[in-house]
């Protein structure tokens, strides 16, 4: 099958890039972002990126941080898009090896709004596919990919197999992803394990997407919370009893 014969049409990603950088400041991740974005599109799947930074997020663990003593938070209105997006895919970069800030503050966020269910009855995240992004000059894009996967999958999501790619320059002081080099090149964008990754992740998400949207989803049976707190116990039985 040739690349045109593939159609995600009706099929939304959504992109947060959680860098520390403000708009119109240029970002690093974005650069990446619009690696996977391009090949979505290409394809007929409806894209957004978000830039988190950019937004007046508030922190804390409820779904309105308006109710909790904060005078704004954008967080009610930007899930509102996630809800619509049957693919979500954090991106941000490494600081003392680990996740930014930001990033952290959206895996706060959406862990906030976990208890809320679908029209199933299961987790409202159950359906949607997860993926991420990292970019960096230090070491950890590993350890900052499990902590998001682990994060996204706890929260429902599905994630396939190579959700996740990422650059990572020399380590110590170096150069970003897109950074201009002396040879007049511009660091990672030619690289080609950093190129084959964000391919394959971005196909990964597409394919994974697309089965579970042609099939309604995660099926329904043994994962209902609102079943369970009725009574429901899908074949479970207390040792302590048998």
């Amino acid at each position: 099958m040739s690349e045109q014969q593939w159609d995600f049409g009706g099929i939304n990603a959504l992109f947060f890039n959680n860098t520390l950088t403000k708009s119109p400041e240029p970002s690093h991740t974005e650069l990446l972002i619009d690696i996977s974005k391009n090949i979505m599109e290409k394809h007929g799947i409806k894209t957004e990126v978000i830039r988190s930074i950019d937004h007046d997020i508030a922190t804390g663990i409820y779904p309105d941080m308006r109710e909790h003593g904060w005078d704004t938070d954008e967080w009610p209105e930007i899930y509102e898009k996630v809800k619509a997006a049957d693919i979500v895919v954090l991106a941000g970069p490494i600081w003392l090896g680990d996740n930014s800030s930001v990033m952290k503050q959206v895996i706060e966020r959406l862990y906030a709004n976990s208890h809320i269910l679908n029209k199933d009855g299961q987790y409202a995240d159950y359906g949607k596919v997860g993926g991420c992004l990292i970019t960096g000059n230090e070491d950890g894009v590993k350890h900052c990919a499990m902590n998001v996967l682990y994060s996204l999958q706890h929260l429902g999501y599905t994630i396939p197999p190579q959700a996740d790619a990422g650059w990572i320059g020399e380590a110590g002081p170096g150069p970003s992803y897109g950074d201009a080099l002396e040879d007049g090149s511009r660091a990672g964008l030619d690289n080609d394990f950093v190129n084959r990754n964000t391919t394959f992740m971005t196909w990964n998400l597409m394919h994974l997407a697309k089965m579970l949207k042609d099939n309604g989803g995660i099926p329904a049976y043994g994962n209902q919370r609102s079943k369970w707190d009725a009574g429901t116990r899908f074949d479970f039985a207390n040792p302590e009893y048998q």
